[in-house]
C-alpha cells in the first residue's frame, strides 16, 4: 500500500514553463552590441525585440502565478510545505530581490531601447510595474522562504488583492496544461 503524502507542493508545476529571462535579456543584448553598424543593431533588435517581450510575459505570469499559489495554499488547513528548496538555507536580502531589481530596471531601459531602434514609443502598463513590485514584497516579506515549513508560514503582501482564492488551484491547473502563465496575469488585480 503506498503511503499518501500529506502538504502542499512549494512549486505547483511552474518549473517546466520558466524561462531564464535575465540570461537571455544579457545573451540577445550582447548579440545586438556585437555590431558596430546602427542599422545592424536596430536590424537585431527588431529580430529579437518580441522574443524578450513574450519571456516578459512569461515572467509576469510566473510572479502572478507565485501570488495566487499563494493565495491558494494560505486557504487550506495548516500544512507542510513539500519540496520547498529554500528552506533552511541562509537568507541574503540582496540576492533575494535581484530579480525583481533586474525586471523593474528592464521596463525603463527597454521602454528606451524600443524608442531607438525602433523609433516607437512604448511603455509597460502600470500593473506591470505593480505586480514586479508586489512580488518583491512578497519575496521580502517571506524572507525568500527560507523559514517557510508550512502553508501558515506564508505571508501574503499586504497590496494583494484577491477574490475566491481558494478556486486558484483549478485556475493554476488550467494554465499549467496550456504552459502560458502570461494567462494568469489577469487574475490578479494590482
Amino acid at each position: 500500500m503506498t503511503q499518501v503524502k500529506e502538504g502542499l507542493q512549494f512549486d505547483p508545476g511552474f518549473a517546466p514553463y520558466i524561462l531564464a529571462f535575465r540570461g537571455m535579456v544579457e545573451y540577445l543584448y550582447a548579440d545586438i552590441n556585437r555590431f558596430k553598424n546602427l542599422s545592424q543593431k536596430r536590424l537585431k533588435f527588431r529580430q529579437y525585440y518580441k522574443k524578450i517581450l513574450l519571456g516578459f510575459d512569461n515572467n509576469m505570469g510566473f510572479y502572478a502565478g507565485c501570488l495566487l499559489w499563494a493565495a491558494y495554499i494560505k486557504t487550506q488547513p495548516e500544512q507542510e510545505i513539500l519540496g520547498n528548496h529554500c528552506l533552511g538555507q541562509t537568507y541574503n536580502a540582496e540576492e533575494n530581490i535581484s530579480e525583481t531589481q533586474f525586471m523593474l530596471a528592464f521596463t525603463n531601459q527597454f521602454s528606451k531601447d524600443i524608442k531607438y531602434y525602433l523609433g516607437e514609443n512604448f511603455t509597460f502598463e502600470e500593473k506591470t510595474i505593480n505586480l514586479i513590485k508586489l512580488y518583491e514584497e512578497f519575496l521580502t516579506i517571506n524572507k525568500g522562504f527560507v523559514e517557510s515549513k508550512n502553508n501558515t508560514d506564508i505571508l501574503l503582501p499586504e497590496g494583494l488583492k484577491t477574490k475566491n482564492p481558494e478556486n486558484y488551484k483549478e485556475i493554476i491547473d488550467k494554465v499549467l496544461e496550456t504552459g502560458k502563465l502570461e494567462e494568469l496575469i489577469q487574475y490578479l488585480e494590482v
